[in-house]
């Protein structure tokens, strides 16, 4: 494997890479603005230049030194090579494009959202002066409104173009361009096209400074104070990997948490903005028949209102709704309890599968799939689909369901799980006239106003579990934030019911699925890909 030298520290790296990015993936640092792994490589903002020197071709024990600093970011690393980012003449340059590029900066930081995780703080402490030897009045720049979810502010703005080309080549749509030449140079957008794409958020997160901001997260919290947490997205089929970023019980914002092979670096506006439901309108009341209950009580009457269904009616006369948005251990438990009760219990999937068409985003140079957003939203459809296979037996949609509870043919007891806003009409259409219905859900909907046992369960990001994708890859996920009072994930509710002992913990879901004929459960952890949040630390005096 080729081996380079990095002041003094030798790493290794795989195939043809360029310096820069062989020593991000080797942990070396080396300071960079524009240059970005997913984007197209310029070198403008010439604070990676090193010096360097390699073997000679023709005497590989002797070293070719290269005149002048070369950018880490566009020169091919090569076997042998020895790097130097510290020696007194990169060091110099280092200090010189910091000054230049704070000339004109407003150093507005204690106001600024970026401040704590921002790329112009960072290197100006570790790369740049002391102190500033410019005595003439900074260039003084409007804020700009340039779309729904982003604000530029142009006077921070240091022209490293990641935003241009992620609009050019990732999302296609161009919306962001360089307007001017010299010290006019400014991004903008073009007029009466507004950033407006349903990528536009991820320019927010490859901003190196405070530039481009959100709106949703604008003045809300400082970001040495988000904790965050690895994630998976339940907002669509492709199983995007995210960061829940949290404080004190509450969410503030998700960001994209890279996968090679998934989402990259990036993420929806759909993923992105698509958590408020997690503090809006939640069930946190267990109502049986209008009155309040405890939990000991809510699942007492839940498991003796199934066996009592069957005891009248005979085997096949409960059914389970399961729903592809709730994780494959909750679904798992509750299958196994309810055919524990009813060995022919009906096992039904909500909502129905999507047959649209997915939203494809392509390099509109290269003609490569940049990102993908799925026409099917539930997170979970494979993981619900093999649940259901493995317990087999009566299955059916909700269609059918529907034609058993009007014909008579089923009418004694049912459990839904948690339907998402958008499928809990199809659920009560399916299920009218049915008195025995209990419903497990994280808001209060027609169909919980109408059961005759509601009980509030967790989101997504007050639960752990796993979620399978489209294409089968099973991921799995840790809480967030701790659950609202007085609800219980499904998962621990079925857990109780099945007379398990101890408190519930998804990994012993996935040991149990494992030992019972799903060993591909079994082993599935969280990676441990954190993000870190981290101020710069100064030295005592």
């Amino acid at each position: 494997m080729p081996t380079m030298e990095v002041d003094g520290k030798k790493i290794t790296f795989e195939g043809k890479k360029m310096i820069l990015q062989a020593c991000l993936d080797a942990g070396v640092e080396l300071p960079h603005y524009c240059y970005h792994s997913g984007l197209s490589v310029v070198a403008s903002c010439r604070i990676c230049l090193v010096e360097a020197e390699h073997p000679n071709p023709k005497d590989p024990t002797q070293m070719i030194k290269i005149p002048k600093l070369i950018p880490s970011c566009q020169t091919p690393a090569m076997d042998g090579m020895k790097v130097y980012s510290k020696s007194p003449k990169a060091a110099a340059n280092q200090k010189a494009v910091m000054e230049f590029l704070l000339i004109n900066h407003p150093l507005d930081c204690p106001v600024c959202d970026q401040a704590g995780e921002c790329s112009l703080q960072d290197y100006s402490y570790k790369y740049g002066r002391a102190e500033s030897r410019f005595e003439e009045d900074k260039a003084k720049k409007p804020k700009k409104d340039i779309g729904p979810h982003v604000l530029l502010y142009s006077d921070r703005c240091i022209m490293c173009t990641r935003c241009v080309r992620f609009t050019h080549e990732i999302s296609g749509t161009s919306e962001l361009a360089v307007f001017g030449r010299g010290h006019k140079e400014e991004i903008n957008v073009f007029q009466g096209r507004p950033l407006d794409n349903p990528l536009s958020g991820n320019v927010v997160d490859i901003c190196p400074v405070g530039a481009l901001l959100d709106k949703d997260m604008l003045f809300t919290q400082r970001v040495w104070f988000l904790k965050s947490t690895a994630s998976i997205s339940p907002f669509s089929s492709g199983g995007e990997n995210i960061f829940i970023e949290h404080n004190q019980g509450r969410i503030y914002r998700i960001k994209p948490r890279f996968n090679a092979d998934i989402n990259q670096w990036w993420i929806s506006d759909d993923i992105r903005y698509g958590w408020k439901f997690v503090h809006e309108n939640r069930l946190n009341k267990l109502v049986q028949g209008g009155k309040e209950i405890d939990w000991e009580t809510a699942e007492a009457h839940l498991d003796g209102m199934m066996r009592k269904a069957v005891a009248e009616k005979g085997p096949g006369s409960t059914a389970l709704v399961l729903s592809a948005f709730d994780t494959t251990e909750e679904m798992y438990l509750a299958a196994k309890w309810i055919r524990s009760i009813d060995r022919q219990a009906w096992l039904v999937l909500n909502p129905p599968r999507v047959e649209g068409t997915d939203q494809t985003f392509k390099n509109p140079v290269t003609g490569a799939v940049t990102y993908v957003i799925r026409a099917e939203k539930a997170p979970n459809r494979q993981g619900a689909e093999k649940i259901i296979a493995h317990f087999a037996g009566n299955t059916c949609d909700l269609s059918d369901l529907a034609a058993k509870v009007s014909g008579g043919a089923f009418a004694a007891a049912a459990v839904v799980l948690d339907p998402i806003a958008g499928t809990d009409r199809a659920v009560e259409t399916a299920l009218a006239g049915l008195d025995n219905l209990a419903v497990l859900s994280s808001r209060p909907t027609a169909l919980t106003g109408r059961a005759a046992l509601a009980l509030p369960v967790c989101t997504w990001a007050e639960k752990s579990g796993v979620y399978e994708n489209f294409a089968g890859r099973i991921q799995a996920f840790d809480r967030a934030i701790e659950p609202l009072e007085n609800t219980h994930s499904a998962g621990a509710i079925f857990w109780s019911l099945l007379g398990e002992s101890g408190t519930y913990r998804s990994q012993d879901g996935r040991t149990m699925m494992g030992r019972e004929g799903l060993p591909d459960y079994a082993g599935v952890t969280v990676p441990k890909r954190e993000k870190k949040i981290q101020l710069m630390e100064f030295s005592p005096l």
